[in-house]
């Protein structure tokens, strides 16, 4: 399942040194101003204590794509290329928004000076206007439509003209107000503004732990949003990444008040802001997580792993992680009755463990 969140921000705020940290890559701040794509493995705990209980050779963990898109600057939504960047921000299901929340008089600001609260309402609007540009079309094509006396085009035109009028407020999609049957109007713009946003706040060492002035400035201004504020010193983080000795790794995250690196809170909310659930499979040859979205059934779970399981699907065994680690095998799931059988209406959990009968 190719699930795509995208970093944004401003240009020269850090956002490549927080898209090394998660990606394990070692692209420069200074590179060509490209799009550059990597790969997170969500960090679960859980997947250790599946291996050693079954003994497997191996661990595959669960990952999702993370898109680098070119740091913006005020009206590069308008200029050569700037379109390209925009269209990237369209190909991913959610937004990572980095925000400088860091002073430092040997990294200039490209807006003259550090203003996190400036920086995001300049991204913002750039994603707005496009939005706008886009809307203002849909209408039009609707109303070449309605001439004829569509009267589902009609309404749709008056859907569209509302959401036009809430963002040209300064207001995102996301923020709007939508009942379902209108939904259809809107969802073949594919608009910027309706994905949803992490803001993730990089910051020096010294305020890794608990943020500063400027985190919280940030977070009283999305208060009224449905989104989360994380922390990451990137530059600390990415000089961890560099250390090859856990021991090392340890020492220097205790150094900086964490018990984990900053980076996989981060991808943990990634994963959550997505609305992504991860199911394992387990054997002998490894233990593999699996990523679905909330609300799939166990065949659409089992397509992710093969389409022809899908195609195939005649059951899932099922057991719950937490009876499997604390009972210790399958065997001892079943005698405890915590072995199930489920078809096809079987609604996929975070954690199970499944086991799919198909026959092709």
């Amino acid at each position: 399942m190719a699930l795509k969140c995208g970093i944004v921000g401003m240009s020269g705020i850090g956002k490549t040194t927080v898209f090394n940290c998660l990606s394990k890559s070692k692209v420069g701040a200074g590179a060509p101003k490209t799009t550059n794509l990597g790969q997170i493995e969500v960090p679960d705990p859980r997947l250790k204590v599946l291996f050693d209980l079954a003994k497997s050779a191996k661990i595959v963990p669960t990952t999702v794509e993370i898109v680098d898109i070119p740091g913006l600057v005020k009206g590069g939504g308008g200029m050569k290329g700037g379109a390209q960047f925009l269209a990237d921000i369209r190909q991913t299901d959610a937004i990572l928004h980095v925000l400088r929340c860091f002073d430092d008089d040997t990294i200039p600001h490209i807006e003259g000076s550090v203003n996190p609260l400036r920086d995001k309402e300049i991204i913002d609007l750039e994603l707005i206007s496009r939005d706008l540009d886009t809307l203002e079309k849909k209408i039009q094509r609707l109303e070449k439509v309605a001439k004829s006396g569509d009267k589902d085009a009609k309404h749709g035109i008056e859907v569209v003209n509302k959401l036009k009028e809430h963002m040209e407020n300064g207001l995102s999609a996301r923020t709007f107000s939508l009942e379902e049957k209108d939904q259809k109007h809107i969802d073949d713009c594919f608009l910027l503004t309706v994905k949803p946003v992490l803001y993730v706040c990089n910051v020096d060492e010294e305020s890794a732990t608990h943020g500063n002035a400027y985190v919280e400035q940030i977070r009283k201004a999305v208060a009224d949003e449905d989104t989360d504020v994380l922390i990451i010193a990137a530059r600390a983080e990415a000089d961890i990444a560099e250390l090859e000795d856990e021991n090392d790794r340890q020492e220097f995250l205790k150094d900086l008040g964490l018990e984990e690196p900053g980076v996989y809170k981060l991808i943990r909310a990634a994963y959550n802001l997505l609305n992504l659930k991860t199911f394992f499979t387990v054997g002998p040859k490894e233990v593999h997580a699996w990523t679905i979205r909330e609300g799939m059934s166990a065949p659409q779970a089992a397509g992710v792993i093969h389409s022809d399981l899908e195609r195939g699907f005649i059951r899932a065994e099922v057991m719950k992680y937490d009876d499997f680690s604390t009972l210790g095998s399958e065997a001892a799931c079943k005698t405890a009755g915590k072995f199930f059988v489920e078809g096809k209406t079987y609604i996929v959990q975070d954690g199970d463990i499944l086991n799919i009968r198909f026959n092709v």
